[in-house]
């Protein structure tokens, strides 16, 4: 008999611990045959079964039964079906055999405790062996005398297997609620970390990346947040939890608008800056329901009261619309948009906006350090570039003097450095031998450049440029000319009618 009061001694833990008692037990019958093997200094498995009634406990030596020698991995665990057969005839490969002893080889001189014993203690078992022989050590000892080392190794054993079971429970009851809101009280801090009591037997974490900076606590408030990852690590509270997930301010929506508890309104997406600013978008499944009037509630009572939970967070909540441009006016509010241009941003598989508004309303649709283009980028899943129409402007200017440039150089390396007018044959000669062979290229020259030229001195090069700059003048007249005449032809023609 272990003891009279175990059964009674276990259920008591395992409604404590809020575990299943047959884990108890488990755990227990581990512990004490880690101790048994501390013990009695044996490698051999050993198995403690406990009565669940009376607390009755029987050690015993556990084989595992192979074919034959061939098999035998482990001398110490394994047994042949040879061997097995001697102590029950019924057993099969793959079985296991429970004795009541231990093995060990009667040596003078012990290299291995584990596996062998001195032939004068062996002679106290049994008084007949000598050197050489196996001695059977009956496993007759009460758990009461393994001793204080043993006794520890059990203890620890127990302890980890009650801590294991635990945390299995603890997993098993918050696993499935990921995402999901939960109650609780600040217990403690620690490191910045904030303690939940969650249920009076269940700690949380809100780590210090997950808590807002415009919140603060102190120990025993009462908190709400959403559950992100439960863990089975050995170390530390098991259930993460959050108060900067965008899903907290969805499941406080649920709790405050029937419509959308019932279904008949849809969140379609949330983002957040914690202490900052939120985007919500939400949807209607019924025509005759607004989804925004219905999220704000009356005279804003709805939506007022997750403000207050979140301690002065604004709330921007949106129409959701099917056509990203419209949602995409509707997600940059309050700023008016003017117009939006959707372009494919490839590398990203993801749409690219182009949204001009007037210029009084750049920095309300950006918003402070970028916060509300940021958030709206986000509920579309698009990358938005903001720009007023005097930037817009400005570009369309630049593009156009641009394109001019590029016409006017073409028209000037149409001309050949010999038609330049009043340029001499000789000069020209050298300019074209020296890669200057068109109009274009002697303009974007500079006096250094043509003095580089052999016989060309800092005069003539001043020359060259003041010719080339003449005949461009020149030209352009030149084509301006005609237009002025048709235009004078035209009057005189309307006149005539």
């Amino acid at each position: 008999m272990f003891d009279e009061n175990l059964s009674k001694n276990i259920k008591a833990l395992a409604y404590e611990k809020s575990i299943d008692v047959e884990r108890v037990f488990k755990a227990l019958e581990d512990a004490l045959a880690t101790a048994a093997r501390k013990y009695y200094k044996t490698r051999e498995p050993m198995e403690t079964v406990i009565d669940r009634t009376s607390g009755e406990m029987t050690m015993y030596v556990i084989k595992e039964v192979v074919e034959d020698e061939n098999q035998i991995e482990d001398p110490q665990a394994q047994w042949t079906l040879e061997q097995a057969r001697k102590i029950d005839p019924t057993v099969e490969v793959n079985g296991k055999i429970r004795l009541s002893y231990i093995t060990k080889e009667v040596v003078d001189v012990v290299k291995d405790p584990n596996m062998q014993i001195r032939t004068y203690e062996a002679q106290k078992i049994d008084s007949e062996v000598e050197q050489g022989d196996e001695v059977h050590i009956p496993l007759t000892k009460n758990a009461d005398e393994f001793g204080r080392i043993a006794a520890q190794s059990a203890k620890q054993v127990l302890y980890q297997k009650v801590r294991e079971a635990e945390r299995e429970k603890v997993y098993n009851e918050f696993a499935g609620k990921v995402g999901e809101l939960e109650n609780g009280y600040v217990k403690r801090f620690e490191r910045g970390d904030m303690i939940i009591d969650l249920n009076g037997k269940t700690e949380g974490i809100i780590p210090r990346s997950q808590q807002s900076r415009a919140e603060r606590y102190s120990q025993g408030d009462r908190i709400k947040a959403v559950i992100i990852d439960v863990h089975t690590q050995p170390k530390g509270p098991q259930v993460i939890l959050s108060r900067t997930d965008p899903r907290l301010l969805i499941k406080l929506f649920e709790m405050e608008v029937p419509e959308i508890y019932d279904g008949t309104v849809v969140i379609k997406g949330a983002v957040r800056e914690p202490g900052e600013r939120a985007k919500i978008a939400v949807a209607s499944r019924e025509r005759d329901v607004d989804p925004v009037g219905a999220c704000v509630g009356m005279k804003g009572s709805r939506v007022q009261s997750i403000i207050r939970e979140l301690r002065g967070e604004k709330i921007d909540i949106i129409p959701w619309n099917d056509d990203v441009v419209t949602f995409a006016q509707n997600s940059l509010a309050p700023a008016k948009i003017t117009r939006v241009s959707v372009t494919s941003d490839e590398s990203a598989h993801r749409p690219h906006l182009d949204v001009i508004v007037d210029n009084d309303q750049l920095s309300l649709a950006i918003g402070k350090r970028g916060l509300n283009v940021r958030l709206a980028a986000e509920l579309i899943g698009a990358k938005i570039d903001i720009k007023s129409e005097e930037e817009v402007k400005g570009e369309v200017a630049d593009a156009l003097s641009a394109m001019l440039q590029e016409a006017m150089a073409e028209t000037r390396s149409q001309v050949n450095v010999h038609d330049i007018d009043e340029i001499p044959p000789e000069l020209a000669d050298k300019l074209e031998a020296a890669g200057y062979d068109d109009l274009d290229s002697v303009l974007n020259s500079s006096v250094e450049d043509l003095t580089a030229i052999e016989g060309i001195d800092g005069d003539t090069a001043a020359k060259i440029l003041d010719l080339a700059t003449r005949h461009e003048e020149v030209q352009e007249q030149t084509e301006e000319q005609p237009e002025e005449g048709a235009e004078t032809e035209t009057q005189e023609e309307a006149q005539v009618e």
